[in-house]
């Protein structure tokens, strides 16, 4: 197959303005969301190195990872191999040198296939508030599996935004995610409908919950060549957040003490919406370590 060819994942560019950002940093949603709920975040970071005058400043690459935003109608497997196999092609198609990964949550497990794929060439990752084990998903804390049941049972059409909120808020969750999840509902026809695959979100959710991806952390490759840099991974954990276990929590840690690659950052008052919950204190990580 040419590496041209395949499914190549809806995506959006967002540098400082005037800039030719010297490398660029792919940046991976969550389940049910997409690359847009991350263009404010990232906006921020590219004014922050326009205005330090940074020497190589980031661009970024906001992804629609399969099957979500307007990355409709991608060929099976749905895995999170075939999800990172995508961002390959993507980095392909563009030519641009992308030296980068930051993914939260189900984006954070892709970031970590993505890394044990690119054995050379990647600077940093950023890995937020995802757990690499393998784990059930009764067993794991998040609310995925449960936020997918309500998908499936709401009834389509649906008469307008306003009664997908209130559906959703009916089920337990908060405005402020009945509001996210309404990004995936459009107008159609005669009323409007989810603009997701919820069978291939299953699968993939299926699969997120399946993969072990310890050993890209753990065992990572050395660095090729005279002069290459090492490659800095920065994990940055909610402190009140449920979808990462006592024992992750606890391997992380260790992982920190012993391993001068991996950077532990816990912040303390945010659940697993890092973004959302504390904006100030992931920002500050993040730019810091660019």
């Amino acid at each position: 197959m040419n590496a041209h060819d395949g499914f190549v994942p809806h995506h959006a560019l967002v540098s400082a303005p005037s800039t030719s950002p010297a490398r660029w940093m792919l940046v991976l949603h969550g389940i049910f969301g997409s690359g847009a709920n991350w263009r404010t975040f990232v906006r921020r970071l590219v004014e922050a190195q326009a205005a330090g005058a940074a020497a190589r400043p980031w661009g970024f690459i906001l992804v629609d990872l399969r099957a979500h935003g307007m990355s409709q109608g991608p060929p099976a497997p749905h895995t999170i191999a075939a999800a990172a196999d995508d961002l390959l092609r993507l980095g392909d198609r563009l030519g641009l040198d992308v030296r980068g990964v930051m993914g939260h949550s189900f984006g954070g497990k892709v970031a970590l296939a993505y890394l044990d794929r690119r054995p050379e060439g990647l600077e940093r990752g950023f890995i937020l508030d995802a757990d690499p084990s393998a784990s059930s998903a009764g067993e794991s804390g998040s609310e995925s599996p449960g936020v997918l049941e309500l998908l499936r049972a709401i009834p389509q059409p649906i008469a307008s935004r306003e009664a997908f909120l209130e559906a959703v808020q009916a089920a337990g969750l908060s405005r402020g995610i009945a509001e996210w999840l309404a990004m995936n509902v459009r107008r159609e026809g005669d009323g409007f409908r989810i603009r997701l695959d919820l069978d291939v979100l299953n699968a993939l959710l299926a699969d997120y919950f399946a993969s072990d991806l310890w050993h890209v952390l753990e065992d990572p490759p050395a660095p090729a060549g005279a002069g290459a840099e090492e490659r800095r991974i920065h994990v940055v954990l909610g402190g009140r957040s449920a979808s990462i276990s006592p024992a992750s929590r606890a391997r992380f840690e260790a992982l920190a003490a012993r391993a001068p690659w991996v950077s532990v950052h816990v912040l303390p008052t945010a659940g697993h919406w890092l973004h959302v919950d504390d904006p100030e204190g992931l920002f500050e990580v993040i730019r810091s370590a660019l």
